[in-house]
């Protein structure tokens, strides 16, 4: 049996381990592959390994003895799931494994948006607060999130886990989600996405890109928000509008944004939310905990066991 793991410096820069893959199987393992690379390299290849590398029609008509492709992530959209049907090719992701850590991402971005400790730590290595006349200074206005209203849009699991965390602060919870039933038994209140817009002081995005979502935040809906109100994404870029989410903070409209994702990544350098005034952006790094990514690991490890024991295991096709 042939493995090959395409792109393993995304899940694994070097302070984890391959060698429970090894152990299945013949393994090749490469740090990054191109597009015009992946059919030489995975030519003889019964199982492929993959997080951003895309396997469509063109590439697995060229794999014949291809017959698993594990995606290193929960997303799977870099695989044509129709095509490796067709083929008999199983696809299998990853669910949940960045659960905690994305959620603690989401509080990472809000707690720097209302305390701003980035900009007053660098203030003090200037040397202003040992010139300060008073005991203390701040620069913008300090937020208590405890009484404020968190709108959670989407409620699987991550955002299940950000209600946890923003209960545990004090605040009150508003949530949305396309089917009504994730809501039961939580402790948070039902909203439609016109209530949550415009009753919550925090709006955190936790839905899947699809047709229904795509463009979900834009123009409109951000007049909707409280002009105090933060917005927070860790889910997929292309949820928001940038050019509207833009617009909105350079006017004033909206307190402030905090985004992990956005709708090309890397960014092109004209995109207009890179310079958009109060709002902090992180390159896609809220999954990206060794705790978060060694569950990643091990996950994907069990799913290629579990199909060469012939089972079935987080198959999403």
């Amino acid at each position: 049996m042939k493995i090959v793991v395409v792109d393993s410096h995304t899940l694994n820069p070097g302070d984890l381990s391959w060698e429970q893959l090894q152990a299945l199987g013949q393994c090749e393992i490469y740090d990054q592959t191109a597009a015009d690379q992946t059919i030489e390299r995975c030519r003889q290849a019964q199982v492929v390994i993959t997080n951003k590398v895309v396997f469509d029609r063109r590439t697995m008509d060229a794999l014949a003895q291809l017959k698993y492709i594990g995606v290193t992530a929960t997303g799977y959209n870099v695989v044509d799931i129709a095509t490796a049907a067709e083929k008999g090719i199983v696809v299998t992701n990853v669910p949940v494994y960045g659960t905690l850590s994305v959620a603690q991402m989401v509080f990472a971005l809000l707690l720097e948006l209302t305390q701003n400790v980035g900009h007053h730590s660098r203030t003090v290595r200037q040397g202003r607060w040992t010139g300060c006349k008073d005991f203390c200074y701040w620069d913008y206005p300090l937020v208590e999130l405890a009484d404020l209203t968190m709108g959670v849009v989407g409620f699987g699991q991550i955002g299940k886990a950000t209600a946890r965390l923003a209960k545990a602060f004090g605040m009150r919870v508003l949530a949305y989600d396309v089917q009504p039933g994730q809501l039961e038994g939580e402790d948070v209140e039902s909203a439609d996405l016109d209530r949550l817009f415009a009753a919550s002081d925090v709006i955190t995005l936790h839905c899947p890109l699809t047709d229904g979502t795509r463009g979900l935040v834009h123009a409109g809906r951000i007049a909707q928000m409280k002009q105090t109100a933060f917005l927070i994404n860790t889910s997929r870029g292309p949820i928001v509008v940038e050019k509207d989410l833009a617009d909105a903070l350079n006017a004033g409209r909206i307190a402030g944004a905090g985004l992990d994702v956005l709708s090309v990544e890397p960014p092109k350098a004209d995109n207009p939310i890179l310079t958009a005034k109060n709002c902090i952006i992180t390159p896609h790094i809220a999954w990206a905990t060794r705790s978060s990514r060694n569950r990643l690991m091990t996950e994907t490890v069990e799913n290629v066991r579990a199909f060469l024991a012939g089972g079935r295991r987080n198959v999403v096709n």
